[in-house]
Parts: structure tokens; C-alpha cells; sequence
């Protein structure tokens, strides 16, 4: 195919303004722009045009506004359509859609095909665009002609210059054109280089040993058996994730997808993977039927399925079987009879009590982890030497409000104790002793323990990801993030350690676009929009993120963010007030979040006394002081030095 090095602007006709300052800034740094306003007529030829232009261009940059959202028909439309549709037959390594917010039209929600949400988005308020944007998109069409890297969009460029004042850098562009295009081709490289090398590109070119599971559906009579068919999956997963030259993706990703109509090559290209199982379970009684297929993302064809009918004694043969046949019909080879974990108990109840307790942690409504904690006990009682319902006990314990730490640090041993070769055991123990008994040595050791048992163990690197930041190894914290994803991309809470690990980095826009992206792939996750907002106060957009923590809903969040927010404003009489609601709030986070505060006005004393408090409730939170930006005022001060190497965080 023909394809030339332009960049195709698409736009709603309300935005020609915004769309006419992109075009020109890009011209005048010597990149080719299909957009002529005159053209706009419709017709046949015009239509035969616009159908070219979006088959031969390097880059397809659509416009998304208010105005895109407000309009369902449109010219504009067929044009996305098309973009989307060539983008089926391309190569998951090939830079091509470019998405450009031009107002705060949200991501999340926005009525855009499902393809444009594979890639970051960028905002360029009023069409406003910077060098920075411009060179970047140099830097694109440079790898279009080359061995490009995965295919992911550019990071958010916010700038705070007026309409009138991007009219007088629009003057200054006629004059440093010439000298733009000769920095943009020196810079290029080196600029993409940079760009691709950091922690955005979350996206792994699809092998064909790469899988993804999807939730099976519930075919039973009364639609009750959720739970277990979730669980069907999970176990799945967990079975195919021991095999080491497979790829298999996470459950959270995996999972985000139940309920959807989303068809396998969206699925596929989304989590970069070749091949699909899905399935379903109908229950009656003490039988079972599981209705089984895989399926190939490249062409959507069958390429094996298979009909269980079944006593429910049988689930975990079933599953283990379903398991060996997948890897035979990917031709794998991968797999010897020994290499899949064996059925950890033989109580049908105990392990029915455990899917139970799964769901209810998966579904995390208020009361959910006691309930899921009531349900690991009784199975326990039915099986006392059952490592799983061990192992989830001890997670569930970890995310009960308060944080229950010498529950979950008992059951995490006795874990350990009876599966001492399973990794989600040692992973678990890790997450206890960092998180809640501040034992970075401890936690860090259980979690090497763990990836030597099972590399890819998501669980794992999450939280090395955490025990890094933690000891201020920042580099190393994003690097765990980055392996998190290749696995899990889009893991929530994966993209939340990511943007938070991102603002300690000092590196804040990046922090936000991953914010959002969070957001857009599960606006309830907890404490979502604490984090945009944190990011974005980072990103000195300080009155989207007074909006944005104007929606977290735990209260010392919500008020410390604002504290921080109109401290940087030098508004003491607000600060005063956020921190006085901060202080009267009941939540159990208070004592960090109040440390943010006094830290950030220069008080490291009351600091060292809030966070003294967070220390001794065992409050998850504590550990990120070391890291976290809104303390630096006080890093230097000697009481704070010396409580650092107190609390053994000195570095």
C-alpha cells in the first residue's frame, strides 16, 4: 500500500478553529497536513478523496470536543470509522491514531470507537500546540518508516497560554520555522528515543503463545452460579499462568471485559494477544456442563472447542483437562504432565466457599472482605489444609477498614507453612509484611521468593513495584509497574501504583495521562480520583484537580488534596479550612493525610506526630512519605532525617 508521511486532521466543522492553529503549527515545521476547510462539501469525489486520504496518510489525528459529543451524525464520523477500520489490518507495532482533546471532554465515556482507547489521548486546550507536541509528532512519522514500537498515542500536553497569546506564538511561528525544522530533524531520534522508552508503552506485540481468559458466562437455570463461573475461569488462568513460555493475561484485565459486547479482535488487539477462551457453565445439582472455545484473534476462527458434562467431584480434572487441550491446540509443546499445580484440596465445599470468597473481593461492595473472610474460614473448617483459602484470607484481611494485620500476617505464615512452593503464597506474605508490618526487608524477600517460583507473578511485582518506592528506588519501582502491565494492561490498580509512582518521579503529565486512563477503565476503582487529582496538582492544573477531588469520596483524601491545592495558590484562609475538615474527618486515613499537609506548610514536627499515628495503626499509606512529593519541604530538616533512619527508610 502507498502511504505517504502526511498527518490526516479529522474534526467536527465547530472546531475549524482549534483544527486550523494545529494544522498550521504543524506546517510550519515542514509536516504534511491533509485538512482543507474548502473541501468540506460531501459528494462522491469528495467522498472518494477523504477514503484515500485516510488509507495512504502516516497518521490519523482526530479532534474530540464538546462538540464531537454533541454530534451523532456527522462527516467527521465516517472518517473515525475508516481510521478504525484500517487500523483492523495493521500491525499492533505500527504508530497511526494520534487523539487530540481540544476542551475537558473526558476520555472516559466519550462517543469514539473502542479502537481509539487503545491509545493515550492528548489535550491541547483550543487547539493550542506546543513545540514539544509538534516535534513528538515528527518523531511519529520518523518511526512510521522504520521499525516502529507499539502502537500508543502521545502523553497529554496541558499549557496554560491564553487564545490571545497563542496567537502571538503563532506570529513568532512564521519566523522560527526554518529553525524549527531543523531542530525537529536533529531532535527526532533521540526525542523518540526518549518518548518510547519510558513506562506509556504498556502495549507487547502479540505472540502466538498469549492468552487471554475471559469470565465465563452463567448459563444456569437461575443465573445464581456467578460466582462459580468466574471462579471456572480464574482457576483457568491460574493453571495456564504456571506454564513459563506462555503469556497469559491477568484476571483484572481479563475480567474488565464481562458483561461487554466487545467481539475477540477488539479483545485481542487491546491486550495484545493471539488467542481467546471463552466459555460457559451451566450447574443443576451436582452436574456440571462447561461449553468451551478457542478462539484466534487474527481471523476469528475456531480452533478447538469441547463440550465437559460432568459431576461437580470432577471440577478440577475438568479443569485441568480444558487447560492441557489449549495448549495442544496452540501447538505449544509447552507442557508436561506435571506442569500444572494439582487440585490443593479434595472438599467440593471448601472449594466452592473459596470461589465464593473471590467473588465478593472481585465485586468489593461495602461489608464485601468481611463477608469474603467468613466465607476462606468456613472452607478452612471444611479443608484446615487448604493453601489457597489460606493464601486469600490473608489478602482479604490485608483490605478490611481498619487493615487487620495480625490476622492477615498469621494466616499469610500458615500460608507459607503448608504450600511453601506456591507463589501467590510468598506474594501474599510480601503484601502483609510491607504494607501493614513495615518489613521492607521481610515483604521484599517474600516477593523474590515468589518470582522465583512463578516470574510473572502480577501479585509479585506489584508489590516489589511498591517495597521500591517505597526505599526511594524510583527506577526500579517503574520498571515493576512496566512488568505489571505487559501482563495486566489494564489492571487499575496496576495504573494507579503506575501514576502515583510517576509523580515521585517528578514526572507529572505522564503521571496524569495514566490517571485518566485509569479512570476510563473503571471510574469506581478506590481512590481514583484522589490520584488524578494528585497528579494533576503535580501538573500545575490546579483547578481541574480541585474538581477532581471534589469527587473522591473518602474525605481525608478529598481535603488534603485541596489543602495542597490552595497552599500552592498562597490561599492560607482555604488552606486553614481544608485542613480543619481534614481534621474533624472519621476515616481511618486520616493521620497520613494530615501529615501531607503539615509537611507540605513546612511543619515537620506535627508531620512526625501524624505519621507516628498512621505507623502505629498500621496504615498502609505510611510507607509512602519516603517518596511522596508533598514532604520534600521537610526531606532535609534533622528531625525528619532522623526519623527517616527510625522507621528504617534512610537511604
Amino acid at each position: 500500500m502507498r502511504e505517504s508521511k502526511a498527518v490526516f486532521l479529522s474534526y467536527a466543522s465547530e472546531d475549524s478553529e482549534a483544527a486550523q492553529r494545529i494544522a498550521d503549527a504543524l506546517k510550519a515545521a515542514g509536516i504534511e497536513v491533509w485538512f482543507d476547510k474548502s473541501e468540506l462539501g460531501g459528494g462522491d469525489a469528495w467522498d472518494h478523496k477523504i477514503r484515500q486520504q485516510i488509507q495512504d496518510c502516516a497518521l490519523f489525528m482526530p479532534l474530540v470536543s464538546r462538540s464531537t459529543e454533541a454530534r451523532l451524525e456527522g462527516y467527521f464520523r465516517r472518517e473515525w470509522r475508516l481510521a478504525a477500520d484500517r487500523m483492523l489490518d495493521m500491525a499492533e507495532a505500527k504508530p497511526f491514531l494520534v487523539p487530540v482533546v481540544i476542551d475537558d471532554t473526558r476520555e472516559r465515556g466519550a462517543q469514539a470507537p473502542d479502537s481509539f482507547r487503545q491509545v493515550q489521548w492528548t489535550r491541547l486546550p483550543g487547539g493550542e500546540t506546543s513545540p514539544a507536541f509538534v516535534a513528538r509528532v515528527a518523531a511519529l512519522l520518523d518511526s512510521t518508516m522504520t521499525d516502529a514500537p507499539a502502537r500508543v498515542s502521545l502523553p497529554s500536553e496541558q499549557t496554560n497560554t491564553t487564545r490571545a497569546g497563542g496567537r502571538r506564538r503563532r506570529t513568532g511561528w512564521a519566523i522560527a520555522g526554518a529553525v524549527a525544522v531543523v531542530i525537529i530533524a536533529a531532535g527526532a531520534w533521540l526525542i523518540a528515543r526518549h518518548y518510547w522508552a519510558g513506562p506509556r508503552t504498556i502495549a507487547v506485540a502479540a505472540t502466538e503463545k498469549s492468552i487471554v481468559v475471559l469470565s465465563f458466562a452463567d448459563m444456569s437455570e437461575k443465573h445464581d452460579q456467578e460466582y462459580f463461573s468466574d471462579g471456572m475461569a480464574e482457576e483457568l488462568i491460574d493453571r495456564l499462568a504456571q506454564i513459563p513460555q506462555l503469556r497469559v493475561i491477568s484476571r483484572t484485565s481479563a475480567f474488565q471485559f464481562k458483561g461487554k459486547s466487545e467481539d475477540v479482535r477488539t479483545i485481542g488487539q487491546r491486550l495484545s494477544v493471539a488467542n481467546v477462551l471463552e466459555g460457559s457453565v451451566r450447574r443443576s445439582g451436582d452436574r456440571l456442563r462447561i461449553d468451551v472455545k478457542l478462539v484466534a484473534v487474527s481471523d476469528g476462527s475456531q480452533r478447538w472447542s469441547q463440550r465437559y458434562d460432568r459431576p461437580i467431584s470432577d471440577v478440577f480434572r475438568v479443569q485441568d483437562e480444558i487447560a492441557s487441550e489449549v495448549v495442544l491446540a496452540l501447538k505449544a509443546r509447552l507442557m508436561e504432565s506435571s506442569s500444572l499445580d494439582q487440585a490443593l484440596t479434595q472438599s467440593d465445599a471448601a472449594h466452592n466457599l473459596l470461589l465464593e470468597g473471590r467473588f465478593l473481593m472481585e465485586r468489593w461492595e461495602p461489608g464485601d472482605p468481611e463477608r469474603a473472610i467468613s466465607k476462606y474460614q468456613q472452607a478452612l473448617n471444611e479443608d484446615p489444609n487448604y493453601v489457597l483459602a489460606w493464601v486469600e484470607l490473608a489478602w482479604a484481611d490485608i483490605w478490611t477498614t481498619p487493615q487487620n494485620y495480625a490476622g492477615c500476617a498469621s494466616a499469610a505464615r500458615h500460608a507459607v507453612e503448608v504450600g511453601p512452593n506456591l507463589a501467590s503464597a510468598h506474594a501474599t506474605r510480601g503484601w502483609c509484611e510491607s504494607l501493614l508490618g513495615f518489613d521492607w526487608v521481610l515483604g521484599d524477600a517474600e516477593f523474590d521468593k515468589a518470582l522465583a517460583l512463578e516470574p510473572h507473578n502480577a501479585r509479585a511485582l506489584y508489590g516489589k513495584g511498591r517495597v521500591a518506592r517505597a526505599l526511594g528506588r524510583i527506577g526500579d519501582a517503574l520498571r515493576y509497574y512496566q512488568a505489571v502491565l505487559e501482563r495486566d494492561p489494564i489492571n487499575p490498580s496496576a495504573l494507579q501504583g503506575l501514576s502515583f509512582t510517576l509523580v515521585t518521579a517528578k514526572r507529572p503529565a505522564e503521571a496524569v495521562q495514566q490517571a485518566r486512563r485509569m479512570l476510563d477503565l473503571s471510574p469506581n476503582t478506590g481512590w481514583g480520583h484522589y490520584y488524578l487529582a494528585y497528579a494533576l496538582l503535580w501538573n500545575n492544573q490546579l483547578e481541574e484537580a480541585l474538581r477532581e477531588s471534589a469527587l473522591e469520596p473518602v474525605a481525608s483524601m478529598r481535603f488534603s488534596c485541596q489543602a495542597l491545592i490552595v497552599h500552592v495558590r498562597g490561599d492560607r484562609q482555604a488552606e486553614d479550612a481544608a485542613l480543619r475538615a481534614l481534621l474533624a474527618s472519621e476515616d481511618p486515613y486520616k493521620p497520613y493525610f494530615a501529615a501531607q499537609v503539615y509537611a507540605a506548610r513546612g511543619d515537620a514536627k506535627s508531620a512526625i506526630d501524624w505519621l507516628e499515628r498512621a505507623r502505629l495503626a498500621r496504615i498502609g499509606w505510611f510507607s509512602e512519605f519516603n517518596s511522596d512529593p508533598a514532604f520534600d519541604v521537610v526531606r532535609k530538616d534533622p528531625v525528619f532525617v532522623e526519623y527517616l533512619r527510625r522507621v528504617k527508610l534512610a537511604t
